[in-house]
């Protein structure tokens, strides 16, 4: 097989992974810290250690690939840098799972053995996410790698921890936070899945402390009520303004508690009357601030009831629940139990219920870091893409409470914070061992045992992973980075506090941009879910279709701020694409065999009418890819290059030159040959970014090519002027022209069933002097591609019995006309037509009546109402097509 031949088929699994090597071993991804080049920087959102590849990962990666390889094709020094988070909670589980098959807990081991254990595990099993990564093709600088874990990160995490702290930003308190009880930490309100939950509304009654009368109240917790602090009414409430400040029995417990009143209360709901239980509730937890109440914890650390719950002391929650009811119940005050759905929120994690917890926290004061942050999002320094999440950034900023930065683990960034028995004082220092306080100078010291929120160390990324605290010279170069994808559920877990930090360390936005892309859904628009079964695996779909059809399948769904459905039908059809590519190469580079690679440029005048349109349209995919990216706007780019590479290229130009490439050398094969050649150059240019693997593959058997594809130029039409000067708007409105004239007696012969083999007579009318000058010139192609036994080009005066579609591109105009006698059976072509107006009546009707309904109208969404119009406009339009067709047969 000599060098410009193909297999006579595509196979991804062959090809993809000996392409990666090799873009690999020849050092492609990487980037110059110090370069001439403009610098493009993406720091990629670390994938947690424990993880594999998801159908989100696809998605994220692709647009991220996509920026890059495009950059780097334009000139710019590219870096992408790559990196894995440590993942605390998921990683100490995953070991505590196989501690636990050996018979073990961690606290078998200890924690410095236990920690051991975890890092083996990271050495064997850590790296797993990132070869998926490069199975998908991510051109990341592979020697940038970073863990969340490494020395660096870890340098950088204490640093801002001391420094935080000295500006009186870092502070240990007692608060409320969520609290996950089978992992005995806090965890982030991220780690909360909040379900709609079957349950109940229990209607207890509270006995006034000075008299026979009762106060009911409503609780979805009945376990509560044993923390419970006041009762609550608004103060405008006519029905218990007499009862504000006095007190009730809390029933179960010999505690009395006060009536009080507060805004907070809705008068509408339920009784009235709100049970406050500030150390189990958020809402409440700020009403007990507001009125100074007593905050009662009455849970221990693993979900047991406290001494405070009394008799309850030492049951589970659920157990607790049921016995308060019993009680309540028992002593007559359980006034009606009602069904009720809330919203509950669970332990991503364990799976367990989610408890607010009242307990000693270390925090961040957020506000005088968010004031900045938000001020950079407003002046537009750092931009949102689509811009309609600016608003939900600013709002999150404005409402931003205090983040609670430590968990109650074994595997993270310990807290540098060392206590001292003796004095109590705590010493914060970048040092990573401290023997003796600060404070009395006493040797009793001891590390704190939490470590920190893995977003503590994360929200270091932009600069951490580039050499801060170092003033490295990557560092110089590639901060601020120009653009962060992600998606919008971690806006304000993730992209807020880096803008924070960013600003606060690096004094400057660590990105430019936020692109927020929707979510993967599946075929029918549902969330997926492991639980729902609806989930794929974008490995096997990988091993299936290949990454280049994953990609592509992706990227060209991809709508501005929209979520996407992802479908299996839609994923074999882009991988016919990329055979599409594949055959059209194959049979292209048989055409070049004899194509001499030093011949000199052809001048306009030799070119055909085909190869100068197909360079008109070249050009205007290529403006359009360049302008889209720009934008980013994905879907737009691909699918135009998708419109190009199967219409245009493929179907009508290799179709077009078949009897020109076939035929004797002459200057016009030439001609052709070198356009066919080049366009074939530009076209991998163009499509490498989004399908790399095919494109590298097929660009190094091309006889027009350099080094490397992925190192190539990316096209750009005022760079690439000497070639796209060959094109020509007029010829290429002409060919559209003759491309609508043949596709309409393809139509013809599709709607009248008439055979593929079966060659007839038909007419072209055209309707003016210009549009018979260039069907005269294309009568040659239009027979051929049409399968016509001859084609006339003249005036009809009767168009009795015949099939017609008026054909209007630009200031062509004509009729293609097809005489039917003959060639089909005219009365059952009668019958079949008034059976699909029949169809279309009725089709017309019932949206007639849909649309005319104004709560659908109002309640639809808008894309569903407009496509509605718009099928409406076309069915009557289809309606009016069949009258005249009809019309014509019965004369």
């Amino acid at each position: 097989m000599s060098e410009h031949d193909l297999p006579d088929r595509y196979d991804p699994q062959s090809v993809e992974a000996n392409v990666y090597k090799w873009w690999e071993k020849n050092s492609y991804f990487k980037a110059e810290d110090l370069s001439t080049k403009p610098p493009f920087s993406i720091i990629l959102p670390p994938p947690n250690v424990t993880g594999s590849l998801h159908i989100g990962h696809a998605l994220d990666h692709t647009i991220q690939d996509v920026l890059i390889r495009w950059k780097r094709m334009s000139g710019f020094n590219t870096v992408w840098v790559p990196g894995t988070d440590h993942a605390g909670i998921a990683t100490q589980m995953v070991v505590e799972k196989e501690l636990k098959k050996e018979g073990l807990k961690r606290q078998d081991l200890g924690r410095e053995k236990f920690v051991e254990k975890v890092w083996d595990w990271k050495k064997t099993y850590g790296n797993r996410i990132v070869e998926q990564m490069k199975r998908l093709g991510n051109s990341c600088d592979w020697d940038r790698l970073t863990f969340t874990l490494d020395d660096g990160v870890s340098d950088a995490v204490r640093k801002v921890f001391v420094s935080l702290y000295e500006k009186g930003l870092i502070y240990k308190g007692t608060r409320l936070i969520n609290w996950s009880c089978p992992l005995e930490t806090a965890i982030s309100d991220l780690e909360v899945e909040h379900k709609e939950t079957k349950g109940h509304l229990w209607h207890f009654d509270y006995p006034l402390a000075d008299s026979d009368q009762v106060v009911t109240i409503a609780t979805t917790r009945p376990e509560t009520m044993l923390g419970d602090t006041a009762l609550c009414v608004h103060p405008e409430d006519e029905r218990y303004k007499s009862l504000i400040g006095k007190k009730v029995k809390l029933p179960l417990t010999n505690r009395e508690i006060e009536i009080i009143a507060d805004e907070y209360v809705d008068k509408e709901f339920g009784s009235g009357v709100v049970k406050i239980t500030p150390a189990h509730d958020f809402n409440d937890y700020e009403i007990g601030k507001r009125h100074k109440l007593e905050f009662i914890n009455i849970l221990n650390k693993d979900g047991t009831l406290n001494e405070h719950a009394g008799e309850f002391k030492g049951l589970k929650v659920q157990e607790a629940r049921k016995q308060v009811v019993a009680a309540m119940e028992e002593q007559g005050l359980l006034n009606k139990i009602e069904d009720h759905k809330n919203s509950v929120g669970y332990c991503s994690r364990s799976g367990a219920v989610v408890e607010p917890y009242l307990s000693s926290q270390w925090f961040v004061k957020i506000k005088p870091l968010a004031k900045e942050a938000q001020h950079v999002v407003e002046s537009g320094t750092t931009s949102f893409e689509p811009e309609s999440w600016t608003k939900t950034y600013l709002h999150w900023m404005n409402i931003i409470e205090d983040w609670c930065i430590s968990r109650q683990l074994w595997w993270g960034h310990r807290i540098p914070a060392w206590n001292c028995s003796d004095c109590s004082h705590v010493t914060v220092t970048e040092d990573k061992e401290v023997t003796k306080c600060e404070g009395c100078g006493s040797g009793k010291v001891s590390q704190d045992e939490d470590v920190l929120d893995t977003w503590f160390s994360s929200q270091l990324w932009p600069f951490s992973t580039l050499g801060w605290p170092n003033e490295t010279e990557a560092l110089k170069t590639f901060y601020p980075t120009d653009v962060l994808v992600t998606g919008h559920d971690i806006i304000f877990f993730w992209v807020s506090r880096m803008i924070m930090s960013g600003l606060e360390f690096c004094k400057d936005v660590p990105f430019r941009t936020v692109y927020i892309h929707g979510l993967v859904r599946d075929s029918q628009g549902k969330k997926m879910s492991k639980s729902v079964g609806n989930t794929v695996d974008p490995v096997e779909l990988i091993d299936q279709y290949g990454a280049d059809a994953l990609r592509f399948t992706l990227i060209s769904q991809l709508a501005t701020g929209k979520d996407l459905k992802f479908s299996q039908q839609r994923l074999e059809g882009y991988r016919n694409f990329m055979n599409k590519i594949w055959n059209a190469t194959r049979f292209s580079l048989a055409a070049l065999k004899d194509f001499d690679t030093q011949a000199e440029a052809p001048q306009p005048d030799e070119l055909s009418a085909y190869d100068q349109w197909l360079i008109y349209k070249l050009q205007k995919v290529t403006e359009s890819v360049d302008k889209h990216l720009t934008s980013y706007r994905f879907s737009d780019a691909a699918n135009d290059l998708y419109t190009f590479v199967w219409n245009d290229l493929c179907d009508w130009y290799l179709e077009f030159i078949k009897l020109t490439i076939y035929g004797e050398e002459s200057s016009e094969k030439k001609a052709t040959q070198h356009v066919l050649a080049n366009v074939l150059n530009y076209t991998m240019r163009l499509l490498h970014p989004f399908i790399p693997f095919l494109t590298e593959e097929i660009y190094q058997k091309l006889p027009v090519r350099t080094e490397a594809l992925v190192v190539s130029d990316f096209p750009h039409v005022a760079k690439d002027k000497e070639f796209f000067n060959l094109g020509a708007q007029a010829k290429a409105e002409e060919l559209d022209f003759v491309k609508e004239v043949i596709t309409a007696f393809r139509n013809i012969r599709g709607e009248n069933q008439i055979k593929a083999s079966e060659k007839f007579a038909a007419i072209v009318f055209p309707k003016d002097t210009e549009s018979q000058r260039v069907m005269n010139l294309n009568r040659a192609s239009v027979e051929r591609l049409a399968g016509l036994k001859e084609c006339e080009i003249k005036e009809v005066k009767s168009l009795s019995k015949c099939a017609v579609t008026p054909v209007h591109v630009g200031k062509y105009i004509a009729d293609v006309i097809v005489p039917l006698e003959g060639l089909i059976d005219i009365d059952e072509e009668v019958k079949r037509i008034e059976k699909n107006k029949e169809k279309i009546l009725k089709d017309i009707f019932l949206l007639e009546k849909k649309l005319g309904n104004e709560r659908f109208v109002q309640n639809a969404p808008e894309e569903v109402v407009l496509a509605d119009k718009e099928l409406l406009l076309s069915h009557k339009s289809r309606f009016e097509v069949l009258e005249k067709s009809l019309q014509r047969l019965k004369d």
